[in-house]
C-alpha cells in the first residue's frame, strides 16, 4: 500500500496517513516547545538563586565555610580510596606475634 493510501483507525473515524503525520509533527513541536519552557523556567531560578546568595551580607563566611567543606570532603575521599592496605607479611608476623603472646604456639 502507498502512504496516501494507508489509513488509521481513531476514536472518530478513519484518518488519512498524511493527517496522522501531520498531528505526529505537531505533537513533537508542542513536546519540544514544553522542554524548552520547563529548561528556561529552571534556569531563571537558578540564578535568581545564585543572585541572593550574592546579596547576602554574609557571602564571604559562606564562602569560607563552602570552601572548608569542600576540603574536608577531598581528605575524606582521598583517606577512603589512596589507604594502602598493610603488606601481607606484616599481617601474618603480626598475628603470629599475637598466638606467641597467647600461648598458641
Amino acid at each position: 500500500m502507498t502512504g496516501a493510501a494507508r489509513t488509521c483507525w481513531t476514536g472518530g473515524g478513519l484518518m488519512q496517513g498524511a493527517d496522522r503525520r501531520g498531528r505526529l509533527d505537531e505533537q513533537a513541536v508542542l513536546l519540544v516547545a514544553g522542554v524548552a519552557d520547563l529548561a528556561v523556567s529552571a534556569l531563571g531560578s537558578a540564578l535568581g538563586t545564585v543572585r541572593g546568595l550574592l546579596r547576602r551580607s554574609d557571602a564571604a563566611d559562606l564562602a569560607a565555610q563552602a570552601e572548608q567543606d569542600l576540603m574536608a570532603r577531598g581528605r575524606i575521599a582521598l583517606d577512603r580510596h589512596a589507604a594502602v592496605p598493610p603488606a601481607h607479611l606484616e599481617i601474618l608476623a603480626r598475628h603470629a606475634l599475637s598466638r606467641r603472646a597467647a600461648g598458641d604456639v
